[in-house]
């Protein structure tokens, strides 16, 4: 299997590492209607409040700022950043809804602009826009309708696109995600018919990927060519949402990223069963979903660079002697907590943790952050078993100080008691320190 573009035939790698990339960053007049003028991504991401004690919210931009990607230079230094540390190329949420296109602008600008020299890809985000932000069928905002005639519509808007110099092959053929292949009424047709028409303006074939998302675990079953994970959909693992103080009304979950990252390292992959694999930084949408979010405690780099580098060396064995992509979600999905991008917590923790994955210089052997999910602050020491009883009793104390009074004790005893457990002696003494003093 080959993966190049046009442009870097000469060029190849291994393994490739792409970064699914999301437009919502600048206004657009369905955003300004359906949300209030000026709505972008960043709007959810600044409203964002912590939902327990320690809990990471909101995530805010270091070096790029706010952003709007309706500024070239934006494009710029995003394209020289991750270059520099370790991605070869970006995967565009693409939005088309019958011939209406969505958030097109940041995609169309880097088309026309030749000095966006990144390699890069689409994933056809077909699925409905609704104001839930979780594609169902209840408040759509712009519906998928699968007409008759937009199988053969899309894949000709798509030429453009697909004939680009800089776009991704797999096997000479260009890359092609569908977000929700269970939608389309007919998949197997749709397939067809894209590779008929491309056939017929002399893209000899094309390599339709599913993306395994809401329970779709089999992509051979529409007819395309390959799959590829988007975590942590299909996970079902334990959660530890009755071990935090949320909230009252809290009706998410909440898991721990090391059970998250093993689900899909156990999975194994063969030739005859073609998936690339999929990893993620972070993961907390609760700046869009509220209380009814999904939180991956310990998105940590060390974690997310252990899983990274597993999952590169995992796809080399399994596929020895030939070309892969392993993904990563996302460069940008700060409203999921889940980007490359520096944040003023982790700064370019991530971005340097990716470098090693990539160039196989990880130090780790092992997830290093599996304790209590709380938030990692400058100078807390992670044991493997969890943050120290000294940071964990600190940060509490640093959080409530002089307005700490034994009813805030009383919401956060739950956490210090899973922390104590090991020292029950200690627990009891400072539970009486704790009454005596706090009164």
């Amino acid at each position: 299997m080959s993966i190049t573009t046009s442009a870097s035939q000469g060029i190849r790698k291994h393994v490739r590492v792409l970064a699914f990339y999301l437009t919502q960053f600048h206004p657009v007049p369905e955003n300004d209607e359906w949300w209030g003028k000026g709505f972008t991504e960043w709007t959810n991401v600044t409203k964002a409040k912590p939902l327990f004690s320690g809990h990471y919210q909101p995530h805010l931009p270091t070096d790029f700022g706010f952003y709007d990607l309706r500024v070239p230079e934006t494009r710029h230094d995003q394209i020289e950043v991750a270059r520099k540390y370790g991605i070869d190329g970006f995967c565009y949420h693409y939005y088309w809804f019958s011939g209406r296109r969505l958030l097109n602008k940041p995609f169309d600008a880097m088309l026309a602009d030749k000095q966006s020299a990144m390699p890069f890809c689409i994933c056809w985000a077909n699925e409905n826009w609704t104001r839930r932000w979780d594609a169902a069928e209840h408040q759509v905002l712009i519906a998928q309708k699968y007409l008759p005639d937009d199988d053969l519509n899309f894949i000709k808007d798509l030429m453009p696109v697909l004939r680009d110099p800089r776009y991704i092959h797999v096997d000479g053929a260009p890359y092609v995600i569908v977000y929700r292949p269970q939608h389309l009424p007919d998949a197997r047709k749709t397939a067809n018919i894209w590779r008929e028409y491309c056939r017929s303006v002399g893209i000899p074939k094309i390599h339709i990927c599913a993306a395994l998302t809401h329970n779709n675990l089999d992509y051979q079953q529409f007819g395309f060519d390959s799959g590829v994970e988007f975590p942590p959909h299909n996970f079902a693992g334990p959660v530890i949402t009755d071990h935090l103080d949320f909230v009252d009304g809290f009706a998410g979950h909440v898991v721990q990223f090391k059970d998250v990252a093993e689900h899909y390292l156990a999975k194994h992959y063969d030739e005859g069963n073609n998936v690339f694999r999929t990893v993620f930084p972070s993961w907390d949408n609760t700046a869009r979903r509220g209380l009814k979010g999904f939180i991956v405690a310990n998105g940590t780099p060390g974690n997310y660079e252990y899983w990274l580098s597993s999952t590169i060396e995992r796809t080399r064995s399994e596929f020895p002697n030939t070309e892969r992509l392993v993904f990563i979600n996302a460069w940008n999905e700060w409203a999921e907590g889940c980007h490359l991008e520096p944040d003023r917590l982790f700064g370019h923790a991530f971005l340097e943790a990716t470098a090693r994955a990539v160039k196989g210089e990880t130090a780790h052997k092992d997830f290093p952050d599996t304790g209590p999910p709380f938030k990692v602050m400058p100078g807390d020491t992670l044991l493997a078993g969890g943050l120290s009883f000294g940071d964990d009793l600190k940060r509490v104390l640093s959080a409530h100080g002089h307005r700490f009074k034994w009813a805030a004790f009383r919401k956060v005893r739950r956490g210090v008691r899973t922390v104590l457990k090991p020292f029950p002696r200690t627990k009891r003494f400072l539970v009486k320190v704790f009454q005596r003093v706090l009164g």
